[in-house]
């Protein structure tokens, strides 16, 4: 890496972190975080290909089966995983893009789709030239894993990253709750009317400690599936033109192939459209009515003791949500899960995951040669031996991996994607994080008031939503 580019990285980073999350965001966690500001970052100082993951270095160790069998495979390269512990994803791509601008950024780094548009706008190197040149060697993963989850990375008609694992928003709920209200495993295709029927039976039977719905403000399961659900989002949704050597080569004979594109676009925010409206409204009444709670922010993971002391009979999670649920006492049949109630449609949400090349790696075919691996069947089972999330191959969403910890109907998972192919990822452009603040800050103030003030939120909404899509990533 040359020192202009080094210079020039410094001058696009520093522009990115300001713009998408805040210099006061920036300031606090360099302040926080000095460890990660110099040469002590794994695999600096060495020849090493550093990887960058949210977690633990429990999850890192956890990795370390997969990187073994890797070095197996490829001796000459050395891999190093750092474990960046963070609070959500958001805080994770703060504490990279400080590593971006202190000049030791990591060669590889694991991101989710809220950052997937920011990185493939300014710090990601594109797949495409690997990708074709190993198609032989790639067809047998895109031949198991949804086009969904893969277009989800694609970006102005380029590919960015291939999904490893992945979560939609389905519908969790409390069999011992359901059974209390006399309520049976609702149908496959049910309404928000009846979500919000079973509610009422739930709060019926059930007067006091005890909340029928429990949801989060968040970008994932918060409100945005009920907007995917009426045909709606809180941004305006456009595909970018491309992409067709990925598709006809890969996906020409899917059923879905005249879905594909070369990547969304979020450009406009819309939520001044009748249906957002209409979907706040609808949350607004069941807070009033006292069915489910005013949207608390934080991840599902702080959920699980409440739903498994059965105090919570439904809430939004993923697949992620079992093995939590499983250590925290829960069995097999104490819960079950359901697609998202349908609206005008029965489009879903979901986020998904995977390794990104940054344009600053030291040996971008060394870099490729580890993703490449990880998107093996081998390295999957190796990194996801349990239901800590959804793996984006569709032959490993088995009864195997749910066995004696449910739920009974795990196939619902990828049967949200095999059987809704318009399901899409949350939105997040590359100002994902000013975007995401937009929306959390007046969904709380829409569903919590009269019509009047919800109209007064979603107004805020749209202006805080323009200033934030103004920015640059």
């Amino acid at each position: 890496m040359t020192g202009a580019t080094n210079g020039h990285l410094r001058e696009i980073t520093r522009r990115t972190a300001l713009g998408a999350l805040g210099a006061g965001i920036i300031g606090a966690t360099v302040a926080s975080w000095p460890r990660l500001s110099g040469t002590d970052i794994p695999g600096r100082g060495d020849n090493s290909l550093s990887i960058a993951i949210m977690g633990t270095a429990a999850d890192a160790a956890a990795r370390q089966r997969a990187i073994d069998a890797f070095t197996r495979l490829h001796p000459e390269i050395k891999v190093k995983v750092q474990a960046i512990q963070a609070v959500d994803w958001k805080d994770f791509f703060t504490k990279i893009l400080t590593m971006v601008a202190a000049g030791t950024p990591p060669d590889v780094v694991y991101v989710a789709t809220e950052g997937a548009q920011l990185f493939a706008e300014k710090l990601a190197h594109p797949l495409d030239e690997y990708v074709r040149r190993d198609a032989a060697d790639m067809r047998e993963f895109f031949d198991d894993v949804h086009p969904s989850l893969v277009e989800a990375f694609m970006y102005k008609g380029s590919l960015y990253q291939l999904p490893m694992d992945w979560n939609a928003a389905n519908m969790y709920y409390n069999t011992t709750a359901f059974a209390q209200a006399g309520l049976e495993r609702p149908a496959d295709d049910w309404t928000h009317v009846d979500f919000r029927n079973r509610l009422a039976a739930m709060r019926k039977a059930r007067t006091s400690d005890f909340t029928p719905y429990y949801w989060t403000n968040r970008l994932f399961g918060g409100v945005v599936p009920w907007l995917y659900a009426n045909d709606t989002s809180f941004l305006k949704e456009t595909r970018s033109t491309g992409g067709e050597w990925l598709w006809d080569g890969f996906y020409a004979n899917d059923p879905s192939r005249s879905l594909r594109s070369g990547g969304y676009q979020w450009l406009e925010p819309n939520a001044n459209d009748d249906r957002v409206f209409e979907s706040f409204d609808y949350l607004r009444g069941l807070v009033k009515d006292g069915l489910g709670v005013r949207p608390e922010e934080g991840g599902g993971s702080s959920l699980v003791g409440l739903f498994a002391s059965n105090r919570i009979g439904t809430t939004p999670a993923g697949g992620y949500w079992v093995q939590g649920l499983h250590e925290a006492g829960m069995g097999a049949n104490d819960f079950d899960v359901q697609f998202f109630p349908r609206w005008k449609t029965q489009r879903h949400q979901f986020g998904t995951a995977g390794y990104a090349i940054m344009k600053t790696a030291k040996d971008k075919d060394a870099a490729w040669e580890w993703i490449k691996f990880s998107s093996s069947r081998e390295a999957m089972e190796l990194i996801f031996p349990n239901p800590i999330t959804t793996p984006a191959r569709r032959s490993m969403v088995n009864e195997q991996l749910y066995a004696g910890k449910g739920p009974a109907h795990w196939k619902v998972f990828y049967d949200t994607l095999d059987r809704f192919p318009t399901t899409g990822p949350i939105p997040a452009p590359p100002q994902q994080a000013a975007v995401e603040t937009a929306l959390m800050k007046n969904v709380s103030l829409a569903v919590s008031g009269d019509e009047r003030q919800l109209k007064q939120a979603l107004s805020s909404m749209q202006r805080d939503l323009e200033l934030a899509l103004r920015r640059q990533s």
